[in-house]
């Protein structure tokens, strides 16, 4: 597995790679038929506008916004790259260690997880911590079941994320917003470009309804902060 501190030259091609495919990522819906039970996965509330989120209990303060321009927040220090190498979502009892590289493909597609119990980091982009969205992706179901995020829709804004990742850190981003979009308006721009000068993270799987053919039609998107980190 290659180290994102090299990929520097390629995350802007890479970027633009993925902007083009109008992320089908973990493409979800297009692999999955969908053992949903009788209601199916949570689907979120109708998008809404990023608003500011109170600090959790007992978490670290941030720092205070740059004063170079007091309308771009500035939260928390940058880290450099490291691997993510465990998930914990506790409010939806989310925890994987079963991480994976997701890469564009040949065709200009984002590659997906293999299989329902992995997620997806995608390569392309920054290590959770570094300036910018790190993209972490999984399924949301499979024939087998239900997939390591099924229950991302009931995720809340405030709650929290912990990545670990391989230089030993333990990183906590706070949620901001929770929204279903449908694929074919996926927004592309809002989840691989930050337009926030801080460290962020983006969630994403497959939901909402399905068609004929038992495809889900839309993305189940999180977007989340910095806001410290822990002790190991």
């Amino acid at each position: 597995m290659t180290d994102s501190t090299s990929r520097g030259g390629r995350r802007g091609t890479l970027i633009a790679a993925a902007a083009s495919a109008v992320l089908c990522v973990v493409g979800v819906g297009a692999v999955t038929l969908g053992a949903r039970g009788t209601d199916g996965p949570p689907t979120p509330t109708v998008a809404a506008p990023s608003i500011s989120v109170p600090a959790p209990d007992a978490a670290p303060a941030p720092m205070a916004p740059s004063p170079r321009n007091s309308t771009t927040p500035r939260f928390g220090r940058f880290l450099p790259a490291s691997r993510p190498t465990v998930l914990d979502i506790p409010s939806i009892g989310v925890h994987s260690a079963a991480f994976v590289d997701l890469d564009v493909t040949a065709d200009g597609t984002i590659s997906v997880p293999g299989t329902a119990d992995e997620v997806g980091f995608y390569v392309g982009g920054p290590t959770p911590g570094q300036l910018g969205p790190a993209v972490i992706a999984a399924h949301v179901d499979s024939t087998q079941g239900p997939g390591v995020f099924y229950r991302l829709g009931a995720i809340k804004v405030g709650a929290s994320i912990r990545v670990s990742r391989a230089d030993g850190s333990v990183l906590r981003f706070v949620v901001d917003k929770v929204a279903l979009y449908p694929k074919d308006r996926f927004p592309t721009d809002q989840v691989y470009r930050s337009t926030f000068d801080r460290a962020e993270i983006r969630l994403v799987t497959c939901g909402g309804t399905f068609d004929k053919v038992r495809h889900y039609l839309d993305n189940v998107v999180v977007f989340g902060h910095l806001f410290g980190d822990e002790k190991p």
